[in-house]
């Protein structure tokens, strides 16, 4: 494999596998992720206050459908993407004889495809594990239990176990989401090496403008600054 191959690889793979990493490091503040635990937090704290839980189970339930439609589309690229890698030399002389494609060997060819596959089935197994614990909150939502005489430590503790449970869930979510950026940017390999680290440089730079400049983080964090009580 050419160097300058080799070098967006690596390049390709740090930015991958420590972004999220790096995002759980800043998770003390100044990222929407961190703001949005508290924002989450308060969210279960309230849920288990309130007598009627149907609003609640709705927003859950929102989440949950949009984690599903998500996983199925992810598996209809992850089939399409092995489609053309398991399509032997038929797949890499029609994708070759494309005049933007870079694809110097068969062998260069199906380590693209594999790039990719491995992006998408990370972000898959990622939307699995939240579907999975958005149904444990679920749970938590139909055993929290209601009435005025119920000891307020005990509404407390369903509050924030729900909070315990939902944040993974929806950093998982997350996690997926951000799967698809990456995979757009594996798949810029296709059309050389600069294309993909000028690619994978748009991708984390448009994630962390998300997550620190854009309107929503800024509204986040200023909300999140008053419910502790602090300057934003």
């Amino acid at each position: 494999m050419p160097p300058a191959d080799i070098a967006a690889l690596v390049f390709f793979a740090l930015c991958w596998l420590f972004y999220e990493p790096l995002l759980k490091a800043l998770s003390g503040g100044g990222v929407l992720n961190s703001d949005l635990r508290v924002i989450r937090g308060e969210w279960m704290r309230q849920m288990a206050r309130r007598d009627s839980r149907f609003m609640d189970g709705q927003l859950l339930g929102h989440a949950l459908n949009s984690a599903s439609f998500f996983a199925s589309s992810n598996l209809l690229l992850i089939a399409a993407a092995a489609g053309v890698l398991f399509g032997g030399e038929g797949s890499f002389a029609r994708v070759s004889s494309l005049e933007l494609v870079q694809t110097s060997s068969r062998m260069l060819f199906e380590l693209q495809l594999a790039v990719i596959l491995l992006v998408l089935a990370r972000g898959l197994l990622a939307f699995i594990w939240a579907i999975r614990q958005m149904n444990y909150c679920l749970t938590l939502f139909g055993a929290t239990p209601e009435g005025p005489d119920v000891d307020p430590e005990i509404r407390d503790a369903f509050g924030e176990a729900g909070a315990q449970v939902l944040n993974p869930a929806l950093s998982a979510f997350n996690s997926g989401v951000r799967g698809y950026y990456f995979a757009l940017a594996a798949a810029a390999w296709m059309f050389g090496p600069a294309a993909m680290v000028i690619a994978t440089v748009g991708a984390v730079g448009l994630l962390a403008w998300r997550q620190r400049g854009s309107p929503s983080a800024k509204a986040i964090r200023e909300l999140r600054a008053k419910l502790e009580g602090r300057p934003p």
